[in-house]
């Protein structure tokens, strides 16, 4: 398997989608190198505006200019200059200062479409130089992610010419849809290391993907450190857990920390995940008190779900969760932790209210807002409660309930953006219960029309769920989140106005290029033309 992190200047190429460079030679390219145009980008713009006299090219003479005082503009410009120089071999100085006679990448805070919100961003090419305007760090990190787009990005060299580095003419007004784009990882049924977290970071970064809910414990495995129950994570995270057995492993506080700083950096929150009050075998086998009887139940290390359910009417059960809540909010930043809820089968309804009337009070208390999968909506939950629909239909009474009381809803409809469903029958990896999800599939739905009764103002954004049963590599997560990830966030960024088949299947050929020089494991759909 690949060790992607093991050196520095790979995983900056990577993250820039751009070709290697030797140390020492001249960048290359075959003169067939196609040029790009300002709405080849995936997820598509909100507006575009070509200009084909206005074509910018980088040169080494260019510079990146910040504004002077302006830490998030400054942080901006290090970052793409970091990514840029690798591959152009070109210096490009960052420079804070408020012009300069020389070809510019600009990146400016203000002064922007009003338009583009806390997340958008405008970005203007003429032949002077390249201007990214925002209203926040997160904003020109999206115009930064856009601009590495329009970039070439395959390189050939029979004749060893030199790269034009040229960005389109034009301008590009762009914002979000919806404010939650996400994707999840399973790191429960198989434990993935920070290496493949961060990993998928990188290329969830580049497609403007804002949240990534990891999914910590569930039946299997325990995978997060807790002080105040040490054996959750040596016990119920050690050698045998995971499914058929092999998938140990947990994040002590650090690494989850670490986790947290790099997605940060990278404008991604991480989202944990702590499933009750069923899938808690590997706590229940762990600790024997946490169940009724007082006896522990056996490890388990198949697949099937709904057995497990804490013991509802016990106070050390809350004692427990409360422990788990504060520990976890302690050590995550952002707004939400989610408490699962899902697939409670061996929880009754009478005692599955009971437990969440206790539990949601307490993720507030330690600052947080709580998320769960739908079947939170059958308890009644206070208003800023976010339910996450999974299910394979487009009816769920609860969940319109919920949605019409104030409840906000994130869409994760199984049979639509479940990236651990199989491709078609002759997929390796993947489950199928969900029904089979190509491309198209992934692409061919409306968040805000998916489910009666859960309307565009109840949608708090999309996720693209991939749950770990089948997978044990890196390889293994790219093969099935690309390329159907890319279609999910494009659904959660861009306008349901410009949803068109053709046009997405064709600007996501053109990522293949990207891909292979990353060396992504993607899955290559006939659907797609890939370029």
């Amino acid at each position: 398997m690949r060790r992607r992190h093991t050196m520095t200047r790979l995983l900056v190429i990577a993250a820039l989608g751009l070709p290697f460079i030797l140390p020492g030679a001249p960048a290359v390219a075959a003169p067939t190198t196609p040029s790009r145009q300002l709405t080849d980008v995936v997820p598509a713009p909100v507006e575009t505006r070509p200009d084909t006299r206005g074509t910018f090219r980088i040169s080494p003479l260019t510079v990146i200019r910040t504004a002077p005082g302006s830490l998030a503009a400054w942080q901006a410009g290090r970052q793409l200059a970091e990514t840029l120089r690798p591959a152009t071999g070109y210096p490009l100085p960052v420079l804070p200062v408020r012009s300069t006679p020389l070809p510019e990448i600009a990146l400016v805070v203000g002064g922007a479409d009003a338009r583009i919100g806390q997340e958008g961003y405008q970005l203007d090419v003429t032949r002077r130089g390249v201007t990214i305007r925002a209203n926040t760090a997160a904003g020109l990190f999206a115009g930064t992610q856009t601009l590495r787009q329009l970039l070439p990005a395959q390189i050939e060299a029979p004749d060893r010419q030199r790269v034009t580095w040229t960005v389109p003419g034009g301008r590009i007004v762009d914002y979000p849809r919806f404010a939650y784009r996400g994707a999840m990882l399973d790191v429960a049924r198989h434990f993935h290391t920070v290496d493949e977290i961060t990993a998928y970071v990188d290329l969830l970064s580049q497609y403007k993907i804002n949240y990534l809910h990891l999914h910590l414990t569930d039946d299997q495995g325990w995978r997060i450190q807790i002080d105040s129950w040490p054996r959750l994570t040596t016990v119920g995270g050690g050698p045998g857990t995971g499914v058929d057995g092999v998938g140990p492993g947990f994040l002590t506080k650090a690494d989850y920390k670490a986790v947290v700083a790099y997605a940060a950096a990278r404008h991604i929150t991480i989202v944990p995940e702590i499933d009750m009050p069923g899938h808690t075998n590997a706590a229940q086998s762990t600790y024997p008190e946490l169940n009724c009887d007082g006896v522990a139940p056996a490890p388990r290390t198949d697949t099937a779900v709904g057995y497990s359910s804490l013991c509802i009417n016990d106070d050390l059960t809350y004692r427990f969760v409360e422990d788990v809540i504060r520990e976890l909010a302690e050590i995550t930043p952002g707004p939400f932790l989610h408490i699962g809820g899902d697939e409670a089968h061996a929880t009754t309804d009478e005692d599955y209210r009971t437990f969440m009337n206790r539990v949601l009070p307490l993720v507030a208390k330690y600052g947080k807002r709580a998320s769960g999968w739908n079947e939170v909506a059958q308890a009644d939950p206070p208003t800023d409660v976010v339910a996450q629909f999974w299910g394979t239909g487009t009816t769920n009474a609860d969940l319109a309930e919920a949605a019409a009381r104030g409840n906000k809803v994130v869409m994760s409809p199984a049979s639509k953006s479940y990236l651990d469903m199989k491709y078609d029958v002759n997929t390796r990896l993947g489950l199928r219960w969900a029904g089979y999800i190509e491309v198209s599939d992934a692409y061919g739905w409306d968040p805000a029309t998916r489910v009666t009764g859960v309307g565009e103002e109840a949608i708090l954004g999309v996720e693209a769920p991939l749950w770990s049963e089948t997978l044990r590599t890196l390889d293994d997560i790219e093969y099935m989140a690309f390329p159907r990830l890319p279609a999910i966030a494009e659904l959660g960024w861009s306008t349901a106005a410009s949803h068109n088949w053709e046009s997405f299947r064709t600007r996501l050929g053109e990522q293949a290029p990207r891909w292979r020089l990353q060396e992504v494991n993607f899955y290559p759909s006939p659907q797609v033309p890939w370029l």
